[in-house]
């Protein structure tokens, strides 16, 4: 038994299979069973015993036909339009999209920056560069897109926090708190915004309107926020009063006109001016009608004493 062990495969004089003469196995070593198949064509080819079938010609001659196609549309810059046209037909074509994240922007204007036709790949479809054109969108500050075989494209939106509406000579624009324009103002949702008046009132407003939201009862009637020289600002209500608040120690200034508005109900009266530029006092500017109705006050005030002094007499 020893013997015949020992001396199987020892004792046997004959070729070893080879390929163009090497050899392809050594004493005590066998192949893995995937390769047996291929190292046994490989040597019979080795020795001239192959005989490629008939269709083999044909075969390689469709196959290099193939490949100078592949290479030639690669060099024309063809090769993503194949690859397109290709996918889409074997099930790859887009045919949902799903849009989330959006209340300013369009959805139309979305899928228009998607760049989709009916035949888009969603093999050949590059998110990043449709994520670069929809943030390019007035409104988006970030956007993401995913695709999700076999045929759905996710966009995810985040869009721009609306601060106020800025007028800058003729023209109304959206803006965010630190004075970025988002949009030209087209009415709808945006018309509730605070309005902000000035050259430089969009981008100053943000604290000056916080410190006046720190008294509802007065922010509440604001309708208008001017900056008066790039230095300090009015403040117009909604029943046509103008405040006019000094370049500094402001917080003290709307402090004292609340306090005369409460203790005194100033802001109702009819006026058409609070001038507290001044540190030592406060003007008040009546309105036109209610000037004429102190001037007839005061003309008929001389005859009425003169009367009176008639009949004492």
């Amino acid at each position: 038994m020893l013997a015949l062990r020992s001396g199987y495969g020892r004792g046997v004089r004959g070729a070893k299979p080879g390929i163009f003469g090497l050899s392809l196995s050594a004493d005590g070593f066998v192949l893995p069973r995937f390769l047996r198949k291929p190292v046994r064509v490989l040597s019979r080819f080795g020795r001239g015993q192959f005989t490629p079938p008939p269709y083999a010609a044909s075969m390689l001659t469709a196959a290099f036909l193939a490949a100078s196609s592949l290479y030639g549309a690669y060099l024309g810059g063809h090769f993503p339009a194949m690859v397109q046209g290709v996918t889409a037909r074997s099930g790859f074509a887009v045919d949902q999209i799903k849009v989330s994240g959006n209340r300013e922007t369009s959805e139309i204007d979305i899928l228009d920056k998607l760049e989709l036709d009916g035949w888009t790949s969603l093999v050949g479809f590059d998110p990043d560069q449709a994520r670069v054109r929809i943030a390019s969108l007035p409104w988006v500050r970030e956007a993401a897109v995913r695709k999700v075989y076999p045929n759905t494209i996710e966009v995810r939106v985040e869009e721009r926090e609306a601060f106020a509406i800025w007028q800058h000579g003729n023209e109304l624009s959206v803006v965010e708190k630190s004075g970025r324009v988002i949009a030209p103002f087209v009415g709808g949702r945006q018309a509730v915004l605070p309005l902000v008046v000035g050259f430089d009132a969009g981008q100053r407003a943000a604290d000056f309107v916080a410190k006046v939201s720190a008294y509802p009862e007065l922010a509440s009637r604001v309708k208008g926020y001017v900056r008066i020289g790039e230095r300090r600002w009015d403040l117009r209500l909604d029943n046509g009063i103008t405040v006019k608040l000094p370049e500094n120690h402001v917080d003290l200034a709307l402090a004292e006109l609340v306090a005369l508005d409460r203790q005194d109900a100033l802001l109702g009266r009819d006026i058409s001016t609070v001038d507290m530029r001044f540190t030592d006092r406060l003007v008040v500017q009546l309105t036109p009608e209610a000037m004429e109705r102190r001037q007839a006050e005061l003309s008929a005030k001389p005859k009425v004493v003169k009367a009176t002094t008639e009949k004492r007499t």
